[in-house]
């Protein structure tokens, strides 16, 4: 089981439950204004890892289609073979709740999954939906967004059997603190070489591709170029704040936009004091030998 030190950190907004009291017209404004102070309310939450289990397929199902919106993906199907795999990765709940309580929400809380961290080697997957799904997407969207030489590339690296490419996925919601990430991280690099050791699914991979949530301010003006050069006007923000480590070591990196497929706010708020911000997804792909020195930035910038 993956495990380790629970961490006070904050954790997502308190839930307001109804008092079944009438309020009058008169009330509203007051009752409106309670609520955005609450919503905006820190909470403390322990948070633990535990492996994934068949039990966390809804928490798990929900998170990656809050990575992929609307994309062509089975998340279904990829969801069945990251329980399947449960030797590596680890899944994010609220520690044990010390008070006593009659109501069964909080039950359903504690198991509520807030974050999961796993890989889907691509290469091993091949000829699966969700895992040639996952290419053809990422190739459309190079395309759509980059200059050819750098379509070609990928396309030859997404497809060279020699080299394994593992899809690595670390979605959590965004109230969830980042600090958490090192841990979980540590703790996948230790399954996966083990992985390598006994020769069970999932082992060595040369090149690891991560799609990651960012975002822009709107207000910015767009560059007329394609593909990276447009980003580099902007200032890229992410949402796992310690994927920007791993944009710095990639060696193929595009952002495209989502803005059109983000109908709702899934897993926390597109705004920052006030600035409306362009959903983005960036996709990068980083060799292996680069992980080390990610490794290292995150033990700097994390530890607590």
């Amino acid at each position: 089981m993956a495990t380790w030190a629970k961490r006070r950190a904050p954790g997502p907004p308190e839930r307001r439950e109804p008092d079944g009291e009438e309020q009058d017209s008169d009330s509203e404004q007051g009752d409106s204004a309670s609520e955005e102070e609450e919503i905006n309310k820190e909470v403390n939450v322990e948070f633990e890892a535990h492996s994934i289990s068949d039990n966390d397929y809804d928490g798990i199902k929900k998170l990656l289609q809050q990575l992929f919106l609307k994309a062509p993906v089975d998340t279904a199907e990829l969801t069945d073979i990251l329980i399947q795999q449960n030797h590596i990765g680890s899944v994010i709940k609220q520690g044990e709740v010390q008070e006593e309580s009659g109501d069964d929400d909080d039950d359903d809380e504690e198991d509520e999954v807030f974050g999961f961290i796993s890989l889907l080697n691509l290469t091993e997957r091949k000829g699966t939906q969700c895992a040639e799904q996952i290419k053809e997407l990422i190739l459309s969207l190079c395309e759509k967004n980059c200059e050819q030489n750098m379509v070609e590339q990928l396309d030859k690296l997404l497809n060279d059997t020699t080299k394994p490419v593992g899809f690595l996925l670390n979605e959590r919601f965004i109230n969830v603190p980042p600090q958490i990430a090192l841990p979980m991280h540590q703790q996948l690099q230790k399954e996966l070489a083990e992985t390598q050791r006994t020769n069970k699914p999932c082992g060595k991979c040369y090149y690891y591709l991560l799609i990651s949530k960012t975002f822009t301010e709107t207000a910015k003006r767009s560059s007329k170029k394609r593909g990276e050069s447009r980003q580099q006007k902007e200032e890229l923000m992410f949402a796992n704040a310690e994927e920007e480590f791993f944009y710095e070591k990639a060696l193929l990196k595009f952002s495209y936009s989502v803005q059109e497929e983000c109908d709702t706010c899934l897993g926390g708020r597109w705004s920052f004091d006030d600035v409306p911000m362009k959903p983005l997804r960036t996709v990068m792909l980083i060799p292996s030998e680069r992980m080390n020195a990610i490794m290292d930035k995150l033990k700097e910038y994390l530890s607590v």
